[in-house]
């Protein structure tokens, strides 16, 4: 952790949140109504953006064309989920920037609690609730699924390879919520109570932008999280909703 901590010589990173998907709207609907299962068909590589996911996606876009030249992204990779396609190729729409595709950036994956709301984990894997309190959020990898500490190694790999294909350029990632929060914890140096105590308290909202620059030091510090101004700015609603699984609490 230390040397990744030390030598991200990238010039500038953010991480940009997907815009509100199809399944963030049925998660909370289906949190409000108490019901074990939320109400989706797709499987979660294949959920949308919603009307105003896109909305916020396009005006995420109209916020980077405004940044000056030497400011804006010159590199962007995105999660290989469709919602996280579909904002990227809304806000980098005419830009030219080059955009590929990682399967790094995908969202955690939840195995056997995939599309089941807090109700429905109490309900149905009381034993589950138990494990993950012994265990702690971090280390706790549901059956078929991944820990916090799975996608941190992905992540971790995907920054080293960043560093080294992209030094001294400025990245865009375009993800997931548990990955903007797992890259404050390899930048900055996060311990596991801090990041724990991190997401316990934030809720990344949709489209949000969350970024670092190169200090003098040659390290990445960070200059912006979480931020919704650009979407403030243009009237577009913001939106802080969870993501399409639950996990027990």
């Amino acid at each position: 952790m230390a040397e990744l901590e030390r030598t991200p010589e990238l010039a500038q990173l953010w991480i940009v949140r997907h815009g509100e998907s199809v399944g963030n709207v049925a998660a909370a609907e289906a949190e409000a109504a108490g019901t074990d299962r939320i109400d989706l068909t797709d499987r979660d590589a294949d959920v949308p953006l919603s009307p105003l996911g896109r909305e916020q996606a396009a005006a995420t876009g109209r916020w980077l064309a405004g940044l000056p030249a030497d400011r804006r992204p010159q590199v962007a990779v995105t999660s290989t989920y469709r919602r996280a396609r579909q904002t990227a190729d809304l806000a980098l729409a005419g830009t030219g920037i080059p955009v590929s595709r990682d399967e790094r950036l995908r969202d955690r994956e939840l195995g056997i609690l995939d599309l089941l709301t807090g109700q429905g984990v109490r309900a149905r894997y009381p034993d589950e609730v138990t494990r993950r309190q012994r265990l702690g959020k971090f280390y706790y990898r549901p059956p078929g699924g991944e820990s916090w500490a799975d996608v941190a190694l992905r992540l971790r790999a995907l920054l080293g390879d960043l560093r080294r294909d992209h030094a001294g350029q400025r990245v865009i990632l375009f993800g997931h919520e548990a990955l903007v929060l797992l890259l404050r914890y390899l930048i900055e140096g996060l311990d596991e109570p801090e990041l724990t105590e991190l997401t316990r308290s934030t809720s990344v909202a949709n489209c949000s932008v969350t970024g670092w620059s190169r200090a003098g030091s040659g390290r990445l510090v960070p200059d912006g999280f979480n931020e919704i101004g650009h979407l403030r700015q243009q009237d577009t609603p913001p939106t802080r909703e969870d993501d399409v699984r639950a996990e027990p609490v």
